[in-house]
């Protein structure tokens, strides 16, 4: 590492051959919008010899930033894979969004990948939304390392950001987060800048020079000696003290020079393990060079100390009926489990599932069974079919690369599976399996949508069908209460690209509309009514009499209906009609247009006739009796009440519990959640936290989560409430 020359003459035009899972590395590169993760793969791609600048995308693209909404908005808007092959060993990096609102996809990226990528610009430092990423990857024990870039920028301090790493990253340990090289700066320019035109090898002792356009090697200078040992010092006991070899350490302290070979194994070793995260620096090339500063060190340190497929654990599998099977080896011989981990859609071949096989073999043209389970709170039925495979294919960009085979460890596209979603479980048909699902985020931004016109009517529910099933962070609400068709985001951006794909991809034009909550309507007090529905006008007539009395009930009762008619007044069969009539027209409201209700209904008295009367006569009778009951009584809007959990990081507490109170919520209570996080739980209007996604992100700087469930509906505070009953009065 290091000290390996690049002999790779270059694979450009061709889908990079895996062989066997060893000759495997997947890769995900994680870090906030901006750090530089897609121009570092591009970097990667032309470094390899995998694309040349003659073959880069063209319109103002990169190799994974190609969609058009990508490029109108100048940032990763989804998940994106670029094989890459090095020295034989095929490595498939995965370029994921940094915005918060596609974290689905980072997640996404996460799942396929066996180690990650972390890429911090040195301008901008580390931000608490990759913070809780590497915070997820620790728990889980996924081997990580940092890259640094934008050295160029102005103040830019390499070291500066290696002691931001060991702080925000390091934990308890921050002698596990270490550089491995140093950049070495050319003269400086006239705006002040020195240059990055190489790296100093901390274990080799040797200059890694790139300003000629290539890597070539040389001694370091004298005066830089000094500087070289020092940090080489920190860098050989930091990796003495993760190395499984028990005597290293005191041979070390007694004196004993450590051979660099065996310091490279114990370094790959332990970032294999997931307990040592070296640092290293990134420059783009100059136009015309072929590599990068640190491009070719990178490569390295992928293939010789990131795990392969087979030294990582396989998630656990179940039959699709919930019976634990034995734990799976990446085998390319074994049974068949592979996880769609991304669809999408291409308006001339169909739906294209990328694809991560985690056992066996995926081969073109083959029946797999497709499993798909548990989110059926988010518009996806539960679905076990047999499908045909259609081609496989390595995705390079918009290309795709036919592939004859996808061995266990390998991603793929697979074309033209058209049951299968995002986190489906492709297996054998004649042994289903279904993989134990990943973590996906709660959608929590409401948007309320309509269609433009009747001709987007017509089209509107089949491509919200293709978009939900591309996206488990989408869920689609038809809302019985308020009838309105809410998609619920991540995020403002999250629901622009949606919308935008809606449009482009599906030809369906929408409108956002006010969101309402689902209200309801309540007695305040003790009324009576009295519903007369008496017409004659020819032939056979109506005649429908009916008192009652209504009177409110605790919250969570719902309707009552009592009768207590005497002598017939009302006849036996057409009791039940006035009750129908009553709750249809409590269900439509009697205030503001919100169903009614938690009260208590009593008929006592009515009247009828041997001939006119009817069951729609007196359902009408009951209907305009709850009516002037209501407009003799006051009315009471229930606003339904969230229960709030908000996991935030203990600086933010203040700041988020003052929040909430200003909102009309009522914090019930606060607890330790991790370390360096607190759990504060709230009761608060739903109608207030309606763009509380967007909200409490800025409020905790990207580090808050939350989750809300339904408590109750309590009355809405009578200022609004009127306001509420004024505009329905006016025919608002």
């Amino acid at each position: 590492m290091g000290d390996k020359a690049s002999t790779h003459p270059g694979a450009a035009g061709r889908a990079a051959a895996a062989g066997h899972p060893s000759k495997l590395r997947n890769v995900v590169l994680v870090g906030h919008s901006g750090s530089g993760k897609t121009t570092l793969v591009e970097a990667l791609a032309l470094a390899s010899g995998s694309v040349t600048r003659a073959g880069r995308v063209e319109d103002g693209g990169t190799l994974s930033d190609y969609d058009d909404i990508e490029h109108r908005q100048h940032r990763s808007v989804q998940l994106s894979l670029v094989p890459v092959e090095w020295e034989g060993i095929r490595i498939n990096v995965l370029d994921t969004p940094g915005y918060a609102d596609f974290v689905g996809e980072l997640r996404a990226g996460l799942r396929a990948a066996d180690a990650a990528l972390f890429v911090v610009s040195a301008a901008d430092g580390v931000d608490g939304a990759t913070r809780l990423v590497w915070e997820e990857c620790a728990s889980v024990g996924m081997p990580r390392a940092i890259v640094v870039t934008h050295l160029d920028a102005a103040r830019a301090d390499f070291e500066d950001m290696v002691s931001v790493c060991q702080r925000e990253f390091g934990g308890d340990d921050p002698d596990a987060v270490i550089p491995l090289y140093l950049p070495l700066r050319g003269e400086q320019g006239a705006d002040g800048q020195a240059p990055v035109e190489g790296l100093i090898g901390l274990l080799s002792q040797r200059v890694y020079d790139y300003s000629s356009g290539a890597r070539t090697e040389r001694d370091p200078d004298q005066g830089r000696l000094p500087q070289i040992e020092e940090s080489r010092n920190r860098l050989i006991e930091g990796i003495i003290s993760e190395s499984e070899d028990e005597t290293l350490m005191d041979r070390y302290l007694g004196g004993e020079e450590c051979e660099v070979p065996t310091l490279i194994e114990d370094l790959e070793k332990a970032v294999a393990r997931g307990v040592f995260h070296p640092v290293l620096a990134a420059a783009p090339a100059a136009e015309g060079a072929k590599h990068g500063v640190g491009t070719l060190e990178l490569l390295e340190l992928i293939t010789g100390g990131f795990p392969s497929p087979p030294e990582r654990e396989i998630p656990a599998v179940t039959t699709p009926e919930g019976k634990p099977q034995p734990a799976l080896t990446c085998d390319p011989d074994g049974p068949l489990a592979a996880e769609v981990v991304k669809t999408s859609s291409d308006p001339y071949v169909g739906r294209i599932s990328l694809v991560r096989v985690f056992s066996g073999t995926l081969r073109p043209d083959e029946t797999v069974h497709v499993s798909g389970h548990g989110l059926e709170d988010r518009g996806h039925e539960d679905h076990d079919v047999d499908e045909r495979i259609g081609a496989l294919s390595a995705p390079f960009g918009k290309q795709q690369r036919p592939l004859s085979k996808a061995v266990a460890g390998d991603l793929a596209c697979v074309a033209k599976l058209n049951r299968a979603e995002t986190g489906d479980t492709l297996s054998s048909k004649d042994a289903p399996l279904l993989m134990e699902p990943w973590v996906m985020p709660d959608p929590l931004l409401p948007v309320a949508i309509a269609a433009h016109t009747k001709a987007d009517e017509d089209k509107l529910s089949h491509g919200l069908s293709r978009l939900v099933a591309e996206d488990p962070t989408m869920r689609l609400e038809q809302n019985p209460d308020t009838h309105q068709l809410v998609l619920w985001c991540l995020g403002e951006a999250h629901t622009g690209v949606a919308l935008e794909r809606l449009r482009s991809r599906y030809g369906v034009n929408v409108d956002s509309v006010d969101h309402k909550v689902s209200l309801r309507e309540t007695f305040a007090e003790q009324a009576e009514g009295r519903g007369r529905h008496v017409k004659q006008s020819g032939g056979h007539g109506q005649f429908a009499i009916c008192e009652i009395t209504v009177e409110p009930l605790p919250g969570g009762s719902g309707i009552e209906f009592v009768d207590k008619v005497v002598g017939g007044a009302v006849p036996r069969q057409f009791i039940p009609s006035v009750e129908k009539g009553v709750r249809a027209q409590a269900a439509k409201g009697v205030a503001a247009g919100y169903p009614l209700v938690d009260f208590r209904v009593t008929l006592h008295d009515g009247k009828a006739h041997s001939v006119d009367s009817s069951d729609a006569a007196f359902q009408t009778a009951g209907a305009l009796a709850l009516r002037e009951c209501a407009a003799k009584a006051r009315i009471h809007l229930l606003e339904p009440v969230a229960e709030l959990e908000v996991d935030v990081e203990d600086e933010y507490v203040g700041s988020v519990m003052s929040d909430l109170s200003g909102r009309r919520g009522k914090v019930s209570g606060t607890e330790q959640a991790s370390d360096g996080h607190t759990l504060v739980r709230a009761q608060i209007p739903e109608i207030e936290i309606s763009r509380y996604a967007v909200e409490l992100r800025s409020l905790s700087h990207g580090t808050g989560r939350f989750a809300r469930s339904y408590a109750c509906h309590e009355p809405m505070p009578q200022h609004l409430a009127g306001k509420i009953l004024e505009a329905a009065q006016n025919g608002g």
